[in-house]
């Protein structure tokens, strides 16, 4: 196991850690370019840091919407990406026969919060004996994601995480209730704030998901103050430029004065 995620497991690092990258592996210079960059920052502040892209992108809008093409290159892509940075990686599945798969490239399985219940799936991830980190489904208590923690625990995997990305606040909004950072921490796993998804606008008219990616900083540094493990932040040189989810992306020249102001944040919690 790479020696970033044992620190993490292991808490040997007070610092809170970083799932940062593009919203999709779209090419070698844009996971290249984000990876390198936010290495850098990340060891300027001692931030552990994990490389983040989607290799298909199943939930989508409208079918004209861009989901993917080749999922073997878009899968290497992201391994090349872990490996020549030496840093983790980590992607999302959406069918229980992409885990093992997956697994193959990647440190971490991501499950994407509508599949937050589906437990074949959770399964399948469990079964590679990679992290699993399960975002909480926007229909979901912090409470009810016990159940989805023992899922992967009663398959025979002790290392599951939970990515709270907001609720579902009517139907083209989300809201953050960040009492539930605390709650899911009881279930002795770590818990990361995904700052991009939690400020998602779904179900547009247009067909097109929007976001407040301009609030990526507010959610961050709320998320720090109660205390939460780790942030999720999607990010891209040109976010307008991007394939998938550019509208909720932070522009990558943003991160660095961000993660100082929450390191510290982190260093006054601490």
């Amino acid at each position: 196991m790479h020696k970033v995620i044992t620190d993490i497991i292991h808490k040997k690092n007070n610092q809170f850690f970083l799932i940062a990258g593009p919203c999709f592996a779209e090419s070698e210079k844009i996971c290249f370019e984000v990876a390198e960059f936010v290495q850098l920052i990340c060891n300027r502040f001692g931030i552990p840091y994990i490389f983040k892209a989607s290799y298909r992108k199943a939930n989508r809008s409208k079918l004209s919407s861009f989901a993917g093409d080749d999922d073997q290159d878009r899968l290497e892509l992201i391994q090349r990406t872990g490996q020549l940075f030496n840093i983790p990686c980590t992607t999302d599945i959406h069918a229980d026969e992409e885990a093992a798969v997956a697994a193959k490239y990647v440190d971490i399985i991501q499950i994407p919060a509508f599949l937050c219940r589906q437990t074949s799936l959770l399964i399948a991830a469990a079964k590679t004996n990679k992290i699993v980190s399960i975002k909480k489904g926007q229909f979901m208590s912090p409470e009810a994601m016990e159940h989805a923690v023992e899922k992967v625990k009663q398959s025979g995997n002790s290392n599951a995480w939970i990515i709270e990305r907001g609720t579902t606040f009517g139907y083209q909004d989300l809201v953050v209730d960040f009492r539930g950072i605390p709650t899911m921490q009881k279930f002795n796993v770590p818990v990361i704030m995904d700052c991009t998804h939690a400020l998602q606008q779904p179900n547009q008219i247009s067909g097109v998901t929007g976001g407040r990616p301009d609030l990526i900083p507010t959610i961050a540094k709320a998320a720090i103050a109660v205390g939460a493990d780790g942030l999720f932040i999607e990010t891209h040189p040109d976010p307008d430029s991007a394939l998938s989810d550019g509208a909720n992306m932070l522009p990558l020249k943003e991160l660095p004065d961000l993660l100082e102001r929450l390191v510290k944040i982190r260093e006054v919690v601490n």
